[in-house]
């Protein structure tokens, strides 16, 4: 799955960590499209804990991050939904994103089946799944590879990506 916004070049817009390394470094300032929507957000893995967090609390507490991606705009902020998601808004496209428990043990990484409104993708982390905080990742051009769930979205190359390796019994 797409994880990020992202350059002509592939590269990702704002910060991206990958085995701690910071391999592109965090915008603080509103911007164009979706990605300067803000409030937006990073989302982290640490040792211990998943984090979505907003970026200038991220950048105040700079969590150690084994894995990190800024995105936008937030979804859903402390149980909140971003104030700019609007009840039935006409720009509707196939989202992606993911959402944290509460705990920060449990990350959910969503793709719609459908095109679907900022407004309803934020209502489903934070009301169907139970999700305080949830960043959006990708419109439009979502991809998704998971073979056992029939999906195996083509596509031209894209930008940073999230991935579960799991090994062969």
């Amino acid at each position: 799955m797409k994880i990020s916004m992202y350059h002509p070049d592939r590269s990702p817009v704002g910060l991206y960590v990958e085995d701690r390394h910071e391999m592109s470094r965090l915008v603080r300032s509103a911007g164009p499209g979706n990605f300067g929507l803000l409030p937006n957000g990073v989302f982290c893995i640490t040792d211990a804990r998943f984090v979505v967090q907003e970026t200038l609390a991220f950048d105040t507490a700079r969590p150690d991050c084994r894995f990190a991606s800024q995105s936008g705009p937030l979804l859903v902020m402390a149980g909140v939904l971003h104030p700019r998601f609007l009840t039935g808004s006409e720009s509707r496209y196939v989202r992606n994103g993911v959402g944290v428990s509460q705990e920060g043990q449990t990350a959910w990484f969503v793709q719609s089946d459908r095109a679907v409104s900022f407004h309803d993708f934020a209502r489903f982390f934070r009301d169907g799944l139970g999700a305080p905080d949830a960043l959006y990742f990708d419109g439009n051009i979502s991809r998704l590879y998971a073979p056992e769930l029939g999906r195996d979205d083509i596509g031209f190359p894209m930008g940073p990506m999230v991935g579960l390796l799991v090994p062969l019994k």
